[in-house]
């Protein structure tokens, strides 16, 4: 079967090797999330907005890694979070 039912407290995961890892994907996801968790997305956009790609990331996981799970295997990226 290709569909199966999502567990309550599944995570979301996010490729960001892929597509997903696109800035501009990642600034909608976090609106979409923050709307969701009642939180204000402006400020988490214009955090994600104040550095770089790292930054980025890490402003997401801040704020989001306790409902989303940032997958890569970009060492860089990897050592950002280890």
């Amino acid at each position: 079967m290709a569909v199966r039912s999502k567990k309550y407290n599944e995570k979301i995961h996010i490729d960001l090797d892929g597509p997903q890892g696109n800035a501009f994907v990642l600034f909608g996801i976090a609106e979409k999330l923050a709307s969701i968790c009642g939180v204000d997305s402006e400020s988490i956009i214009q955090d994600m907005k104040s550095g770089d790609y790292l930054n980025l990331l890490k402003v997401f996981e801040d704020n989001f890694g306790h409902i989303v799970v940032l997958e890569t295997s970009n060492q860089e990226y990897l050592d950002v979070f280890c």
